[in-house]
């Protein structure tokens, strides 16, 4: 099993992702052999583009953030957000038929996503796929390559049925990826002949990975042609949110479209937030004090319908801001605060209630839980203001008071 290097994950929207020609970019910026291409916005933009590149074989790939494009169906009715084309004509017929449509794949849900751009990239014969990762070892905290001859399926089905065809390779923090072993990584992946070719791109991906402040890079599927050629035709990326201050061309990088509009807003004010299905929302402070609540919710019979951390240092704005976030959600049938005062004082998340009560003319139950700093303070100024604020003794009870607010 893979689970010491599942593939890391952020809260409150701000995990960047990132599209397939902004890896290409980054690719060629890094001298990782990859097939020439470039996005388009339009039609005539995409023959534009496929003319300038003088091939015969093309493909035009539906840029969302999601796996199964080629799979996928839009809503007009046509069928697959990958297609090949033989023509500069064609390519802008097909781009035509994506773009502006909403394309709907097992990871979109049945809303679909919309495709802004399309990318025109040359097509490649392919005689071989392996699977290539960079990412970090959560035990040691040092980066490790995990790599397999199985390439083009999911690595964790793979490990799962397997295991022994996953090859793992520890990387020194400081010395970095060695050419030994990128040679001996391609040994093992039976390049053969191409060794060479192998071991540089490698490498490459490594300085990629470190110098871009990389939590993860994964290339499914690295492939070599029938020309004996080794590209790295798609990626994912994970970057490092407490870096990204560092690399303002990647930040540049976000697609808004792409997220939930309650993330985005969550994001400008430096609240996390990840919406779900349920009736329930949540305010918390802390990322696990929110899980918790989150679960005891379930227990007590309700679905919570969102993360929302508002951190341990937040303002009375900051919290008016949730409560106008929470309440946008019209699947939202009650709200739970459930708030342990450390460095974040309960009075000021009282305070923060009540004027967000008032600010938004609260339309839905709320049951609140104070404990902590100044919690006597808190409790009574949310008595004082005579608002319909339910006041929970604990955790479990208040799980209990919201659920039944909402039946």
């Amino acid at each position: 099993m893979l689970q010491r290097f599942q593939r890391p994950t952020s809260v409150g929207g701000k995990q960047m992702n990132i599209h397939e020609y902004q890896a290409k970019q980054l690719f060629e910026r890094f001298d990782i052999a990859t097939p020439k291409g470039a996005p388009a916005e339009t039609s005539q933009e995409a023959e534009k583009v496929a003319a300038s590149l003088g091939s015969l074989d093309l493909v035009v790939k539906a840029q969302i953030h999601a796996g199964g494009r080629g799979k996928g169906v839009f809503t007009n009715g046509f069928k697959g957000g990958v297609q090949l084309v033989a023509t500069a004509a064609e390519a802008g017929e097909v781009a035509g038929k994506m773009l502006g449509q909403r394309l709907v794949t097992h990871q979109t849900g049945p809303a679909g996503k919309v495709v802004r751009k399309v990318l025109i990239a040359e097509s490649v014969n392919i005689a071989r796929e392996v699977y290539f990762a960079i990412l970090m070892d959560r035990t040691t905290g040092t980066p490790v390559v995990v790599t397999s001859t199985e390439g083009g399926v999911e690595i964790e089905k793979v490990a799962e049925e397997h295991p022994e065809k996953i090859i793992r390779e520890p990387v020194h923090p400081l010395l970095g990826l060695q050419p030994y072993q990128a040679l001996k990584l391609a040994r093992r992946l039976e390049f053969q002949d191409r060794l060479r070719a192998a071991s540089k791109l490698f490498i490459n991906l490594y300085k990629l990975f470190i110098s871009l402040d990389c939590l993860m890079v994964e290339i499914n599927p690295l492939v070599v042609t029938k020309k004996g050629e080794v590209f790295a035709l798609d990626a994912k990326f994970n970057f490092d949110d407490n870096a990204l201050y560092r690399h303002k061309e990647i930040v540049e990088f976000r697609d808004i479209h792409e997220e939930d509009p309650r993330e985005v807003e969550a994001s400008k004010f430096n609240l996390n937030y990840i919406g779900l299905d349920g009736n329930i929302a949540c305010l918390v402070n802390g990322a696990g004090l929110a899980m918790a609540t989150m679960d005891i919710i379930k227990y007590a019979g309700g679905e919570p319908a969102n993360f929302l951390d508002v951190g341990g240092g937040s303002t009375e704005q900051q919290v008016i801001e949730a409560f106008k976030i929470l309440i946008s959600d019209p699947n939202v049938k009650a709200i739970l605060v459930n708030i342990f005062g450390g460095i974040m004082r309960c009075d000021v998340i009282a305070q923060g209630i009540i004027d967000a009560v008032k600010t938004v003319s609260l339309p839905v139950p709320l049951v609140v839980r104070l404990e902590g700093t100044n919690v006597e303070l808190g409790k009574k100024l949310l008595q004082d203001s005579k608002l319909l604020i339910q006041a929970a003794p604990n955790l479990s009870e208040a799980a209990k008071m919201v659920v039944a607010a909402t039946t």
